[in-house]
């Protein structure tokens, strides 16, 4: 289900859950999403790269379509 890049749909991603205890690819994922502390919101492109990094950390923040 991979979205296109050029409908303009955004996603806004907050992060809920620190990432510290977890392991370092989840830090790393957290990171490069742009989230930096806990109740960060950001919102990015929908695409599925950005999909998979939210899955990937899907118990640590809360995902919404704008």
């Amino acid at each position: 289900m991979a979205a296109n890049p050029k409908s303009g749909k955004k996603l806004r991603v907050t992060l809920l859950k620190s990432p510290y205890g977890t392991g370092k690819s989840h830090m790393a994922t957290v990171r490069g999403l742009g989230l930096r502390r806990r109740h960060h919101t950001v919102e990015l492109e929908d695409t599925s790269a950005v999909r998979g990094m939210i899955n990937k950390v899907a118990y640590m923040v809360k995902c919404e379509e704008v």
